[in-house]
């Protein structure tokens, strides 16, 4: 089977969507108030990002993040945590949509090469982080959470949510490209993406 195919393309899009749900499930760290370090979640979709190119790569990671939204409202609650519609609607962007579908900027960079493929994935993964960043520092800023943290923390939405979501996306930036680099690395994957064989 061919990987200019659609169908191919849609198969492996769907396989790897799913994948990604399932491993999101798998946390290794979770964190009180949203976030969590994963069993390697987004490589999935930087996979196909890398391997498919950006069209397909955004495609579906946007079908990841609407995933991920759902699992977010019914299994972490999110509609019941007391946001305003305003704060809602950001969380759903910021912390959702705009996240997840980012990762499909993974392949950005993979006719760079193998390094170009490490960059993006990175890269990728870094604007994750910033979603979650801005989120943090302009919709939760007065949020009840930061008291939780103590009294220093107070005051500090930016410095509250660098470590905050740092501490979560530092260890999956570090593990999604040191896998992607391990994966794209192995003679079964370049021969896949020198040839578009199975």
């Amino acid at each position: 089977m061919h990987q200019n195919s659609n169908t191919y393309k849609l198969t492996l899009c769907a396989i790897m969507v799913a994948l990604g749900a399932v491993l999101s499930l798998v946390k290794v760290v979770k964190m009180p108030f949203g976030g969590s370090v994963t069993l390697l979640s987004m490589l999935p979709c930087v996979m196909v990002s890398v391997m498919l190119g950006l069209k397909w790569g955004l495609a579906a990671s946007f079908v990841e993040s609407v995933i991920q939204l759902v699992f977010g409202i019914t299994m972490d609650g999110v509609l019941g945590w007391g946001l305003t519609p305003a704060m809602l609607i950001g969380t759903i962007l910021l912390d959702y949509i705009l996240a997840y579908t980012v990762i499909g900027l993974a392949g950005a960079l993979r006719n760079k090469g193998y390094m170009g493929i490490c960059v993006g994935t990175g890269l990728a993964v870094f604007l994750r982080f910033v979603c979650h960043l801005l989120s943090g520092a302009i919709i939760f800023a007065n949020f009840e959470q930061f008291v939780a943290f103590g009294a220093e923390w107070v005051g500090r939405p930016w410095l509250y949510s660098l470590c905050y979501n740092g501490a979560y996306m530092l260890p999956e930036l570090i593990t999604t490209v040191i896998a992607a680099t391990v994966l794209f690395r192995l003679p079964q994957i370049r021969r896949i993406m020198a040839n578009g064989t199975v």
